[in-house]
């Protein structure tokens, strides 16, 4: 099977860390959160409350592009990325979108407050969850995982998934 991307995707607070490395942890792949592209500029927005606006986001969304399309000659890859709107989506895949599996964390904005509200060390306040519901594009290829199931149940669940497409 030639190496493939796949994308957890999902507001912030879903749970895209967990999974992207328990699913690594489970099968070796390499796993990359794309918190650690983003511009410094970026954080220091979100830190103070600040939205991301689409400029903002095409400088992060291309470096990830390109450091995908550079370890997928390679390596199967593991991405989290919020990926919110379908734009967002498509730029991160140009170029390599026929070797994208995309997995949505979808969950409730209470489950979902509830869980920003208890992160320790992480630059997203929850303030911001609503901007990132309100600019969500549900997408229409995707595995739709459902966040209230435990993580390792929802990661098995996606290893079924690979499994059943070999």
């Amino acid at each position: 099977m030639p190496h493939q991307l796949i994308i957890i995707m999902g507001v912030s607070g879903s749970g895209k860390t967990t999974i992207g490395q328990l699913l690594s942890d489970k099968t070796g792949w390499p796993f990359y959160d794309a918190d650690s592209f983003h511009p410094q500029q970026n954080i220091d927005k979100m830190k103070a409350g600040i939205p991301l606006t689409d400029e903002d986001r095409r400088p992060w969304l291309d470096s990830m592009n390109a450091f995908a399309k550079e370890k997928l000659h390679s390596s199967t890859l593991i991405f989290t990325c919020s990926a919110l709107k379908e734009i967002y989506r498509q730029r991160l895949v140009k170029g390599i979108d026929n070797k994208c599996r995309w997995v949505y964390l979808k969950g409730d904005f209470d489950t979902i407050a509830k869980r920003m509200q208890q992160r320790e060390q992480h630059y997203m306040p929850p303030a911001l969850l609503q901007s990132q519901f309100d600019a969500l594009e549900e997408p229409e290829d995707a595995w739709v995982e459902d966040i209230s199931l435990s993580p390792e149940i929802i990661v098995s669940q996606i290893n079924l998934k690979l499994l059943e497409e070999k």
